[in-house]
């Protein structure tokens, strides 16, 4: 793993962010925090609509929106975090915080993925959710935000470790 991490480190991409300019890295850390925003933004309404916060909007109207917005912001923070890492991954080798992040990170969008086939989930975009249903879903809710609050908070440990 750590030849795989020193060839990311001396890779093309590693190179660009670290000499085309003082900027370069902070231009595409304010992408990885905006795709954050955007993801966590959105999965944080989405989830606590799933814990039965805002009872008067169906789940249904206000996933179409959302989900594609946290689709996009997971894709914009991959993209800017890989781009990041690449900067000092060979440091990143024996951070901890890594680790916890990452695999919070697999385990978040498994969940995703889980939820968003989920019978429960058919169930509600046809608007007719069942009490057990219903409560798969606030589950997978409660551990979405649980996912998503420990990559960011691993991420930003990152950082100070």
């Amino acid at each position: 793993m750590l030849d795989w991490l020193a060839w990311l480190e001396a890779s093309a991409l590693a190179d660009f962010v670290r000499n085309t300019g003082p900027y370069t890295y902070g231009i595409v850390n304010l992408f990885h925090v905006f795709g954050i925003a955007l993801l966590f933004g959105a999965i944080a309404l989405l989830d606590m609509r799933l814990l039965g916060f805002w009872k008067l909007i169906p789940i249904a109207h206000l996933a179409k929106p959302i989900v594609p917005s946290a689709g996009f912001g997971l894709i914009l923070a991959a993209l800017s975090g890989v781009t990041l890492f690449s900067v000092q991954a060979t440091e990143y080798y024996y951070n901890p915080f890594l680790y916890i992040k990452l695999g919070a990170l697999v385990l978040g969008i498994a969940n995703v993925s889980a939820l968003h086939w989920s019978a429960s989930w058919r169930a509600i975009e046809n608007a007719e959710g069942s009490n057990s249903g219903r409560i798969r879903l606030a589950l997978g809710g409660a551990l979405s935000l649980v996912c998503w609050i420990t990559v960011i908070t691993a991420g930003r440990m990152i950082a100070y470790w």
